[in-house]
C-alpha cells in the first residue's frame, strides 16, 4: 500500500498575502478550509504532524487544487443537494412525494436553497428490495420532465444503481448520475455515463440495501473504503469516464455500524487524497437517531445538520440533505462566524 495522507482541516480566514503562506494551503480548493500539516498512513500506521512544507509537490496538488466544476457549480464551498424520493417506501419520506404534484411542488421549494436536486425512484434503506426498471423509470421521468417544464433550472441528479433508468433520466432533463453500488450493480452503468460524458458519483456499500447491514465487518473501514475508491475510480476511467466528472461518496450507512460511520467521519478529510470532490450523504440516518435519541427519522434534522457542518469543515463539496433550508442557514452562520462571508460585527 502507497502512503496516504490525511490533511488536518482548519477553518477561518487566511491572509494569502502574508509571508508564511507557503506553509499551508487551502484544503481541495475550499475558500474556507485550510491545513498546514498532515498526518501520513503507512500500512496501516498513521504518523501525525507532517507538516505541508515538506509535501511534494504531487500530493500538495492532490490535497489542495480546487477540483473541477460540477453541472457549472464551482467547488470553492459547500454546495447542498437536496433529497427527493419520488417512492412509496424510503426511510424518513416515503410516500410523501410519490405524486408528481408534490414531487413538483417540494422541487420548487428546495430549488430555493439548494445546488442540486438528487432525484429517486428506489429506496436503498436497509432491507429495501430492488425495484424494476420500468417502475423506477416510471416514477422518475415524469417528474424530471415536470420539473423542467415548471421552469427549474436548479441541476438535477438522478438516484439509481440502474443504466436503463439513468439514461430515461439524462433523457428526461437529469445532469448527473448518484449511483449508490458504485456502478457494480449494472454492469452497463459506466458505459452509460462515459458515453453521456455526464458526472457521476461512486459511492461505497458493502452489500446491497437488502442485506447490506447484517453484521457489516472491515478490516479498517476508513482504510478499506479508501481503497475500494481507489479501485472503483480506476475501474470508471478504464471504462472511459474523465476524471473531471468523478464524485466520491464514502457510503455513511451503506454496510457500516455506527462505530464504522464515526470512524469515517471522524477521518473524512483522509478521502480528500484521492483528488476528486467529496459527497456526504448522512441526512437522518439511524445513527444519527441512536446517538440523538431520535426514534424517528422525521425528528433527526437538528443531529443531520450537525453532521453536515462537520463534513463542511473538513473540506467536503457536496452534502445530501433533507432539510436543505436549514442546512443552508447553518451554513450561514458557521461561514459568517468564521469570517469568510463579510458579515464582519
Amino acid at each position: 500500500m502507497s502512503l496516504r495522507f490525511r490533511a488536518t482541516p482548519r477553518t477561518g480566514l487566511i491572509d494569502r498575502a502574508h509571508p508564511s503562506h507557503d506553509a499551508d494551503g487551502p484544503l481541495a480548493g475550499s475558500a474556507t478550509v485550510w491545513f498546514d500539516s498532515v498526518a501520513v498512513l503507512d500500512n496501516g500506521h498513521m504518523t501525525e504532524g507532517l507538516p505541508y512544507s515538506e509535501l511534494t509537490d504531487l500530493v500538495r496538488a492532490r490535497l489542495s487544487d480546487l477540483r473541477p466544476d460540477i453541472c457549472g457549480l464551482t467547488l470553492d464551498r459547500p454546495r447542498i443537494m437536496g433529497i427527493l424520493n419520488v417512492t412509496p417506501d424510503s426511510f424518513s419520506d416515503g410516500g410523501r412525494f410519490d405524486r408528481l404534484e408534490n414531487a413538483v411542488k417540494r422541487a420548487m421549494d428546495m430549488a430555493q436553497t439548494a445546488d442540486i436536486l438528487d432525484i429517486g425512484g428506489e429506496s436503498t434503506r436497509p432491507g429495501a428490495a430492488t425495484v424494476p426498471e420500468a417502475e423506477e423509470v416510471r416514477r422518475i421521468a415524469p417528474v424530471i420532465r415536470a420539473i423542467r417544464a415548471a421552469g427549474i433550472t436548479t441541476p438535477i441528479s438522478i438516484d439509481t444503481r440502474k443504466a436503463a433508468v439513468a439514461a430515461a433520466a439524462l433523457d428526461a432533463g437529469a445532469d448527473m448520475v448518484n449511483d449508490v453500488s458504485g456502478m457494480t450493480h449494472d454492469p452497463a452503468m459506466a458505459a452509460l455515463v462515459a458515453s453521456a460524458q455526464v458526472p457521476v458519483c461512486i459511492m461505497h456499500a458493502q452489500g446491497n440495501p437488502a442485506t447490506m447491514q447484517d453484521a457489516p465487518a472491515y478490516e479498517d473501514v476508513v482504510r478499506d473504503v479508501f481503497t475500494w475508491l481507489e479501485n472503483r475510480i480506476q475501474a470508471a476511467s478504464e471504462a472511459g469516464i474523465r476524471q473531471k466528472n468523478i464524485i466520491i461518496d464514502p457510503g455513511i450507512g451503506f454496510g457500516k455500524t455506527l462505530q464504522h460511520n464515526l470512524s469515517i467521519l471522524r477521518q473524512l478529510s483522509l478521502y480528500h487524497d484521492l483528488g476528486l470532490p467529496i459527497l456526504l450523504g448522512a441526512s437522518r440516518k439511524r445513527f444519527i437517531g441512536t446517538i440523538g435519541g431520535a426514534t424517528q427519522a422525521g425528528d433527526r434534522m437538528p443531529g443531520s445538520v450537525a453532521v453536515a457542518l462537520h463534513g463542511a469543515a473538513q473540506g467536503v463539496q457536496i452534502l445530501r440533505v433533507h432539510d436543505v433550508a436549514e442546512t443552508r442557514q447553518a451554513l450561514s452562520l458557521q461561514q459568517a462566524l468564521n469570517g469568510t462571508t463579510g458579515h464582519d460585527a
